[in-house]
């Protein structure tokens, strides 16, 4: 029986921070289509991505397996957002807006890894 994704709260932030990640990126300079804009979206869908694959496993180890995926892919998320902002492809606010959505995201995850290792 798959779990629901669409009610977690997490899932909520990391499809938002997906969005954001797409429309930031849009600015970038065109030399970096293949290099860091290709890098942040892929890892910014990898984030909801594994939620919604996981959630159809049918063993709690694997559930877990993929939030831990998900929990990497936001801090690569996180890394990125801060290089992007250093090499002045993101302004400060709209990199701050960003990583304050990943960072909720981030937290999330880690609180759901914590409940979800107890129930192994």
């Amino acid at each position: 029986m798959a779990r629901d994704y669409r009610k977690l709260t997490v899932f909520q932030f990391a499809d938002d921070l997906a969005i954001g990640v797409y429309g930031a990126t849009r600015s970038f300079q065109n030399e970096e289509k293949f290099g860091l804009t290709s890098q942040m979206r892929r890892a910014a869908v990898s984030i909801a991505a594994n939620i919604v694959e996981g959630s159809f496993r049918d063993s709690e180890r694997d559930y877990v397996r993929f939030l831990e995926i998900s929990l990497g892919s936001c801090a690569e998320v996180g890394y990125m957002l801060d290089l992007a902002r250093r090499l002045g492809y993101l302004a400060p606010e709209a990199c701050a807006k960003l990583a304050e959505t990943q960072n909720h995201c981030a937290r999330g995850l880690a609180a759901l890894l914590r409940a979800r290792r107890g129930a192994q």
